[in-house]
Parts: structure tokens; sequence; C-alpha cells
């Protein structure tokens, strides 16, 4: 006859091969996604480093709302983070929207919480430079002001509109993007070098206005990243390809600008906040 012990022991053997057999994640620990759980809404996710940021927070476990102007761009991209996401427990859907439109923005805000409850993380990526900038004394001022109207304003009327549903979550992260062209003299870009100054410093000025509501501001700050876009002004800018032996470690890719989104939104960057962090292969130090 069994020892008591011997019993306890027994079932105690048997329950342990129970939740092996059952359930191998519950027994080896399920492995959490950096993101599980956050609500983080893209801002021209339709391309690049949108939708690179959008693939890389679906795969951490967040529910990532794709926007842009482009509904066939932006569509493709929801879709591509949505399988990218896998198991991981994230999701994706599109939501067009105008960045510089207040209108248009607080629609898809209030659509995103009304659907998925809150808004944790904010990625203001829309913008970008084109072959029209150049010098102050030959820029175009429709070049100025439409890169100021994209870049500046699209970041100032996102925050409006999308930090106090952040504030209601409880706090989270704010990422904007700036650009190296903020930090080093680059010529030939004169337009593109204000918006995105501005921003750097608009991030700056917003995280000391919000860290008492928990949120974190912050702004990456690339150099030239290999989007299809970004090619294309390669290929077609003597400035901009002149400066590709300052890159120490090549050309960026997309990825490498979601990989530090991905920090940014996480909780692992619970205390950085006002930095412009430059993601450039090392151009802003050589």
């Amino acid at each position: 006859m069994e020892q008591p012990e011997q019993s306890l022991i027994k079932l105690r053997y048997q329950l342990f091969l129970l939740i092996k057999n059952s359930n191998k994640e519950l027994f080896i620990g399920d492995k959490m996604g950096r993101l599980d759980g956050k609500v983080a809404l893209i801002t021209g996710g339709g391309g690049g480093i949108g939708r690179a940021t959008a693939i890389r927070f679906a795969e951490e476990g967040a529910t990532v709302v794709v926007t842009d102007i482009d509904i066939s761009l932006g569509d493709e991209s929801a879709k591509l983070a949505k399988e990218a996401a896998g198991n991981a427990g994230g999701d994706a859907v599109f939501m067009e929207m105008d960045v510089t439109d207040h209108d248009s923005v607080k629609s898809v805000i209030s659509e995103t919480v009304n659907r998925f409850g809150k808004l944790n993380v904010l990625h203001n990526n829309a913008g970008g430079s084109t072959m029209q900038d150049g010098p102050v004394t030959e820029a175009p001022d429709e070049e100025f002001w439409r890169v100021i109207k994209l870049d500046l304003f699209g970041t100032f009327v996102c925050s409006k509109h999308g930090i106090p549903a952040i504030v209601e979550a409880g706090g989270g992260s704010v990422i904007n993007m700036s650009s190296n062209v903020a930090l080093m003299a680059l010529p030939g870009r004169d337009c593109y070098t204000a918006a995105k100054g501005g921003v750097a410093s608009m991030t700056r000025s917003m995280a000391v206005e919000y860290a008492p509501n928990k949120i974190r501001v912050n702004a990456i700050a690339p150099s030239v990243t290999l989007s299809d876009r970004v090619k294309k002004l390669v290929q077609e800018s003597p400035e901009i390809a002149k400066i590709s032996e300052q890159h120490l470690l090549g050309f960026g890719m997309p990825i490498h600008i979601a990989n530090m989104a991905v920090y940014l939104a996480s909780d692992e960057s619970e205390i950085t906040t006002g930095q412009i962090l430059s993601v450039d292969s090392g151009v802003t130090i050589y």
C-alpha cells in the first residue's frame, strides 16, 4: 500500500505531465511581446519606415492602427503587419487619415479609442523631402510651406489630438520623426532642415510639458534610409549621394528605424524622454 507521501508525489508528477503535454507554452513560460497589450497609431504607414514599423509593432504584440492618405498602400501595410503578427497577439487595421486636417485626425483618434479602448503610442512618421528643396535663395516658397505643413504642422496636429487619448490611458509614448539634417549641415535641403529642426525642438518642449502625465516624447533622427522614395532621391540628388561615404556602417534600411521605434514604444524606454536619437550609421559624428 502506497504511503500518503508517495501518492502525493505521484499526483504532482501526473499534473506536471498533463500541463507539459497539453500546453507546452505554459510549461516553458509564455513569450511576451515587447508591446503586448499596447495600442499604437502610426502616421504615414503606407510604406518605407512607417510600413516597417507597423510590421515590427505587430510582431511585438501591439494592436496597430496604420494611417495614410493613400488607401491602397495603407491597407497593404496593415495586411502585411497583421500577417507578421502571427500568433504573437498583435493585430493591425488601416484607417485613412490626413495628418494636416484636424477633423480627419480627430475622427481617427476617436475611432481608435472607441474600437480598441485606448491609445498608448503615437508615432508621428508622416513626412518627407522632395527634389524641389534647395538653398533658401533658390527653393520655391511652395516647397517650404509644403514640408512645414506636412512634417511640422502634421506632427503638431496629431499630437494635439493624440496626446489627450494617451493621457486618458494613463501615459505612454509619442515618437516623432526628425532627421540628421536637424543636427548637422546638409546643403540643398533648407526647407526640410527647417521642418525637421522644428520637430526636434518641439519634441523637447513636449517632453517637459507632458512628463507629469507619464508621457514620453522622443524623436528619431535617421540619415539616408533606403525606402523606395529615398532611393529615388539618392539617384537624383548629388548632394545626398555625396554623403554616402559618411555612413560608417552603410545606408540604413527602414527596419533599422523601426527597431528604434519599438524600443521607444516599449516600457524599456520608461525614463527616456526629450531625446533626439540618431539612427544614422554614424553620419553626425564623422
